[in-house]
């Protein structure tokens, strides 16, 4: 399938790879192929190496991603392992690779006293993850902090990028086609001191308000203008409903739990259920904050 399998890469390059033992939803058909490089140099190789006609998904942890029941076309790099470095570059200025869980990054930046810094304990996943959505949490948003990225691109090449290279909105982000982030430089401000209580009562409130412990994405729709999501779903009368073993969150309303051994087509029938609901009710349309990726079952 393809020329990477002749080429000299020391990762691990695994066939029909079940995603359901990757995604947090603990849900998704195979990936073709499924490959984790050992090193960026290793990844480069891979991707220089790679059949320019076969299709290339990037992934992180899974943390926001609705994988199909039938799987992933081409090949899945998943490149967190070996991007979880993390290092001060001046008094005000930190380099975070893509795999690095944000929890992390807000721990450490909290001990170094730089901030605000906080917001980055709400946001489930990696920075990776939070770069291509521009995710937030508590009032803050990860594109405010971020200085410039290093991406790599389809041929293996590494480039240094700018925020202005970048089409930046809620819960969204463009910019050049077949990069895909390996590390940010994300700056702080001088006058804001984070507090580690004020992260701990954001973590506790979390754990208090999301079923955390059960299988999900996290949040499935983007909040609207002036609401919120987990407010209208529940205002109309959606908490508990179900469609096989996928459930609308009794605990919160704008998750999705994997309740009894649900496929892909049932999270993705409740997702439109409650997107149709929700419209008829309040006539509101809102917007998949999750990506939802991979073929139908044939």
């Amino acid at each position: 399938m393809m020329a990477a399998e002749q080429a000299q890469v020391r990762g691990e390059l695994r066939s029909n790879e079940a995603m359901s033992k990757h995604t947090s939803w603990r849900i998704g058909g195979p990936a073709q192929s499924f490959f984790v490089p050992a090193s960026i140099d290793d990844l480069s190789l891979f991707l220089r190496e790679l059949d320019p006609s076969v299709p290339v998904f990037w992934f992180g942890v899974g943390s926001n991603l609705l994988v199909r029941d039938g799987g992933i076309r081409g090949v899945v790099i998943s490149a967190a392992r070996i991007l979880q470095d993390l290092e001060r570059i001046d008094q005000y200025t930190v380099r975070a690779g893509s795999g690095l869980p944000c929890t992390q990054l807000a721990r450490q930046c909290i001990r170094w006293g730089l901030g605000p810094s906080e917001f980055f304990a709400g946001i489930p996943g990696t920075i990776g993850g939070a770069l291509a959505m521009n995710a937030g949490a508590h009032g803050g948003e990860t594109w405010e902090r971020v200085a410039s990225v290093r991406t790599i691109d389809r041929a293996g090449e590494i480039h240094e990028r700018a925020p202005s290279e970048y089409s930046i909105a809620y819960r969204s982000v463009t910019g050049p086609s077949d990069e895909w982030f390996i590390s940010a430089t994300l700056r702080f401000e001088p006058d804001v001191t984070p507090s580690m209580d004020a992260m701990k009562s954001m973590l506790e409130r979390r754990k208090a308000t999301q079923p955390l412990g059960l299988p999900s994405c996290g949040s499935v729709f983007r909040n609207p203008p002036g609401d919120f999501a987990a407010r209208l779903i529940e205002s109309a009368g959606l908490k508990g409903y179900s469609i096989g073993g996928a459930e609308v969150s009794e605990k919160h309303a704008n998750f999705i739990i994997n309740k009894d051994n649900a496929s892909a087509t049932d999270v993705e029938e409740l997702i439109e259920h409650v997107r149709q609901t929700v419209i008829e009710v309040h006539g509101i349309e809102l917007m998949h904050e999750v990506r939802i990726v991979g073929e139908e079952v044939q």
